[in-house]
C-alpha cells in the first residue's frame, strides 16, 4: 500500500480514543508523523495511542492535553505539530453528544458545551491551523468529522444536529476563504460508528436503525479513517469543500428518524 502521508505532520483532534484513534493510527500507517490532541490521554481500546503508534510503526507521535475550546491549548498542540515539521493537515474529530436527556431538558450550559465543543473548537482551530499551514506555504488540507445528524437531524439531539450542522457549513465556507491559498476544507459525515460514544444508544433503538442500513452492520473508526486519510492526502489535491457521508448506505434510503416511541412525554 503506498504511504499516502509520507512526511507529512496531522493533527487529530480527540484522537485518542473512537474515531480520532482510527483516523491517527490509519495516517501512521501512512507515514504521517501524528500529534494527537486530546483531553485524555488513556483511551477504552488499549494503551494510548501515541505510544501504540511510536512502538509499532516508523513515525514520530506525540501526546497534547488539549481542550479544543481552549485558544492556549490549540497553540501549544500547534508547537508540538512544529517539532514534528509543522502541521500539514488537520482533522477535527473532536466532540461530544447531547447531554441533555431530552430537548425539553435542556438548559443554556447544555447547549454552550456542546455547541462549544463540536462547533466552536473546529474554528478555531481552523484559523490557527490554516495559520501555521500559510507561514509554511506549501497549503494543507483540514477535514471536518461532522456527522450524519448534519444531514438529516436527530430529535433525540437536537444541539448535537445543530452544531455538526455549523460544522458542515463552516466546511463549505472555508473552503471558498481558503481555496486560492493551497489549503483544501472537507468533512466527512459518519453514521452509527462503533465507539465510546456510541456505546449507550438502547439496543432496541440499534436494531431497529440496523434494519435501515444496506450493509447490516455499525461502522467501525477504521472506516472513518480510510476516508479520512484520503481527503488528508495528494490523492484528494482537487477535492475541497466535499462532504463524504460514511455510514453502510443508510442516508441512500432517505434514512429514518428516531421512533416517537423512544421520546420521554416532557408533561409526566
Amino acid at each position: 500500500m503506498a504511504n499516502l502521508l509520507e512526511g507529512q505532520t496531522v493533527v487529530v483532534t480527540g484522537g485518542a480514543r473512537g474515531n480520532g484513534r482510527g483516523i491517527a493510527l490509519k495516517a501512521a500507517e501512512n507515514g504521517a508523523n501524528v500529534v494527537i490532541a486530546d483531553i485524555r490521554e488513556e483511551p477504552p481500546e488499549g494503551e494510548p495511542t501515541h505510544v501504540k503508534i511510536s512502538d509499532e510503526m516508523d513515525v514520530e507521535a506525540a501526546y497534547v492535553e488539549c481542550d479544543v475550546t481552549d485558544l492556549d491549548d490549540i497553540e501549544e498542540t500547534l508547537d508540538v505539530a512544529d517539532e514534528l515539521g509543522g502541521v500539514d493537515a488537520l482533522v477535527n474529530n473532536a466532540g461530544i453528544f447531547e447531554t441533555a436527556d431530552d430537548f425539553f431538558d435542556a438548559t443554556p450550559e447544555d447547549f454552550h458545551d456542546v455547541m462549544n465543543v463540536n462547533a466552536m473548537g473546529p474554528f478555531f482551530f481552523s484559523q490557527r491551523a490554516a495559520l501555521r499551514m500559510l507561514e509554511q506555504g506549501e497549503g494543507g488540507s483540514i477535514v471536518n468529522v461532522a456527522s450524519l445528524n448534519a444531514r438529516q437531524g436527530n430529535g433525540k439531539a437536537v444541539v448535537y444536529s445543530m452544531a455538526k450542522a455549523a460544522t458542515k457549513l463552516m466546511t463549505y465556507a472555508l473552503a471558498q476563504r481558503l481555496g486560492r491559498t493551497g489549503i483544501r476544507v472537507n468533512a466527512i459525515h459518519p453514521g452509527t460508528i462503533e465507539t465510546p460514544m456510541t456505546a449507550g444508544v438502547p439496543d432496541e433503538m440499534m436494531e431497529r436503525f440496523l434494519e435501515h442500513v444496506p450493509q447490516g452492520r455499525l461502522g467501525q473508526p477504521d472506516d472513518i479513517a480510510g476516508p479520512a486519510v484520503f481527503l488528508a492526502s495528494d490523492y484528494a489535491s482537487f477535492v475541497n469543500g466535499e462532504s463524504i457521508t460514511v455510514d453502510g448506505g443508510y442516508a441512500s434510503g432517505g434514512g429514518i428518524t428516531v421512533p416517537f416511541d423512544f421520546y420521554p412525554d416532557p408533561l409526566e
